[in-house]
């Protein structure tokens, strides 16, 4: 009797371990798992972060064109019979000025993010 209760405990430990090729699976899937967790998901992060700040500079660069443009044509409007022949340059420094100005500004918010 003594000879029989091994056997049928190593059989029925036999049972419940998984085999060598279930484990090579679910090894697999948890290596896989592991990957897409610590690669993709920053990366899909990333290009989000990077969308949004192209879109950003984009739209920026375009304010900062059109309110140039409109700075230059109202000191034109406003000092028409003034600013004209020698003095026409004045408009466009005005202009530069203001673009000038505004990416003194964007500088000025470029540094280290704050914990």
């Amino acid at each position: 009797m003594a000879a029989t209760e091994p056997t049928t405990q190593t059989t029925a430990s036999k049972r419940d371990t998984p085999s060598m090729k279930d484990t090579a699976f679910e090894l697999k899937d948890l290596v896989l798992a592991y990957a897409k967790q610590e690669t993709l998901d920053p990366l899909k992060a990333l290009g989000r972060f990077v969308a949004f700040g192209i879109a950003g500079a984009i739209l920026l660069s375009l304010g900062t064109i059109l309110g140039a443009l409109a700075v230059v044509r109202a000191i034109q409007t406003e000092t028409s019979p003034h600013l004209t022949g020698n003095l026409s340059w004045v408009p466009y420094t005005g202009g530069v000025l203001f673009a000038l100005v505004v990416a003194g500004g964007a500088v000025s918010r470029i540094g280290k993010a704050q914990p």
